[in-house]
């Protein structure tokens, strides 16, 4: 008997072989088994997902010989017909091929004769985004007043392309892609019925791989057993693939956890001795760097494929890595899968992607190895003597720390703090000092020190930002800060009305900024070349449109 590949075989004939878009066919059900059936319908969503295959079944539930249900017999003649692909009044239409009106036109005057072994004469129209503009228009009249034993199903993957005039006529059903747990559980089911060993490593590997596709996932699992002679093995899948074990990830992220350049190196040779697809390995690091950072701030939702040695390694490099860290990282190895093209290899742009996250390693306290602030604030002022307009620009050469030496620094004692006349630090060098950025930033510059006393550094914080002081982002605060004053501290912040005009550090940098504008606009105003075009050409200056120098 000739082979015939997983896709076709396993295709689901009743809605309940179907995995998932349990809303599609909860709806659907109960629309057959109580005869409210309407007579367009449009079902959209990615490829392999189940468009074509739930309007089948549904062609089928509609003509069963034994009755209109959600459970159609499969075996009476109309059954097996739809089954075998022989049905008469289940017309399918490639839109992809049949673009032009005169098909459309065929479909239409065929629509009015009625059915000839069923109940209802069935259009399933596969792709139907393709079909021209005429050819819509054709179709528009008869899905507004289609004959009572005629039903249109439509099947697209890009909706957006439809007419208004076409969506609005139709039910439309979204079906959701399917997640990597769904599709291995199908596949198991597969080989237990087909009788072939299988490791599950292999078929967690293939799910993702499919990337969301029932039929892509089978068609993996296909090509798999063939590469194996039979056998489904995890080792097979990944050379197949072009994948590598999630261990050798973890030693990826092992290695930038102990700033460890050398070893980083040497995964990197290893991982490539593999012929990987270093897009994928890339997109494993970011799926893994999502897990820590869940185990970091949501551990309770932190349940994870990992089990065993691998989620213990996980867990301990959650506490390893700072929270913000991760989520650069994460950036950083998105950001390079879709850049990987951009490099002069796939290999240069990997180790590219992976040096840039060992660039910007944290600073450990001594003195060593520090991290480029390529988010930080320019330092230098502006020629009216204003402050950084933007946290988020980008940091100048000269701003940029010097490369770390290969010999040890001199050691040199920290820089005193300075402290205001009212004995308590100067608490917006204390806030540059301990390298605080981002939302840990945000709050600490819109607070100012009350009190200081028994190693509890009392803030009054605007009640504007009082959402940001919440854990663990105020215990990692504190952590900075009693780095910075090289002693433990803790924090404690008390709701406050401070206001523009208050002494925070937000606010002297908004009273610089605004001074700065002032200066910027009188001086654009005086200018008199600015003079001249304004008394000969009557000019003016566009109000809002001055903006401070920025070196």
């Amino acid at each position: 008997m000739t082979y015939q590949v997983l896709a076709r075989k396993w295709r689901p004939r009743r809605f309940t072989e179907l995995v998932g878009q349990e809303h599609v066919v909860r709806a659907l059900s109960n629309a057959l088994d109580t005869g409210r059936t309407h007579h367009a319908y449009l079902f959209t969503g990615t490829r392999g997902v189940g468009k074509t295959t739930i309007a089948r079944i549904f062609a089928k539930s509609l003509n069963c010989e034994r009755g209109q249900s959600a459970d159609p017999c499969g075996e009476c003649a109309v059954c097996t017909a739809v089954d075998e692909g022989r049905f008469v009044d289940l017309l399918e239409i490639d839109a992809a091929s049949n673009t032009g009106v005169d098909d459309v036109r065929e479909v239409i005057e065929n629509a009015q004769y009625a059915p000839t072994r069923g109940r209802y004469k069935v259009y399933l129209v596969d792709e139907v985004h393709m079909l021209s503009k005429s050819a819509f228009n054709a179709l528009l009249k008869t899905l507004e007043e289609p004959p009572p034993h005629v039903k249109f199903l439509l099947a697209t993957t890009d909706p957006q392309k439809l007419p208004v005039t076409v969506l609005s006529r139709c039910l439309k059903f979204n079906l959701k892609r399917l997640l990597p747990e769904q599709i291995s559980t199908q596949m198991q089911h597969i080989l237990k019925a087909e009788g072939v060993e299988h490791e599950m490593t292999a078929l967690h590997e293939l799910a993702r791989a499919a990337d969301g596709s029932m039929r892509d996932g089978l068609s993996l699992l296909d090509q798999a057993l063939a590469y194996g002679a039979g056998a489904l093995k995890a080792d097979d899948v990944r050379v197949m693939l072009g994948s590598v074990e999630r261990s050798q990830v973890l030693a990826l992220l092992k290695a930038l956890a102990e700033h460890d350049g050398q070893a980083l190196m040497l995964q990197c040779d290893q991982i490539a001795s593999f012929s990987p697809d270093f897009g994928g390995v890339l997109d494993e690091l970011a799926g893994m760097l999502h897990r820590i950072q869940l185990q970091q701030l949501v551990p309770d939702l932190a349940a994870d494929e990992l089990v065993g040695e691998e989620h213990a390694e996980l867990v301990q490099l959650a506490g390893r890595f700072d929270p913000q860290d991760v989520q650069l990282y994460y950036q950083f190895a998105t950001r390079g899968s879709h850049e990987l093209n951009l490099a002069p290899d796939a290999r240069t742009g990997f180790e590219m992607t992976l040096l840039r996250m060992l660039a910007f390693q944290p600073d450990d306290g001594s003195g060593g190895a520090a991290r480029p602030q390529a988010t930080a604030g320019r330092s230098s002022e502006s020629p009216q003597g204003g402050t950084p307009f933007d946290a988020s620009a980008s940091a100048s050469p000269a701003a940029m720390p010097e490369p770390v030496a290969k010999v040890p620094p001199a050691v040199s004692a920290p820089a005193p703090m300075s402290m205001g006349a009212d004995g308590l630090p100067d608490w917006a060098q204390l806030i540059d000092k301990a390298g605080l950025r981002g939302p840990m930033k945000a709050l600490a510059i819109n607070a100012r020190i009350r009190s200081f006393e028994d190693d509890t550094l009392e803030l009054l914080l605007a009640s504007s930002h009082a959402e940001l002081a919440v854990e663990p982002m105020t215990s990692q605060m504190a952590e900075h800060i009693g780095k910075a004053l090289g002693r433990r501290i803790r924090l404690r912040f008390v709701g406050s009305d401070i206001g523009p005009g208050d002494d925070t550090p937000a606010a002297r940098a908004e009273h610089r900024r605004q001074e700065q504008q002032r200066v910027a606009e009188k001086s654009m105003h005086e200018d008199p070349f600015v003079q001249t075009l304004k008394r000969d050409f009557g000019a003016r200056v566009v109000p809002q449109s001055v903006r401070p120098l920025d070196r």
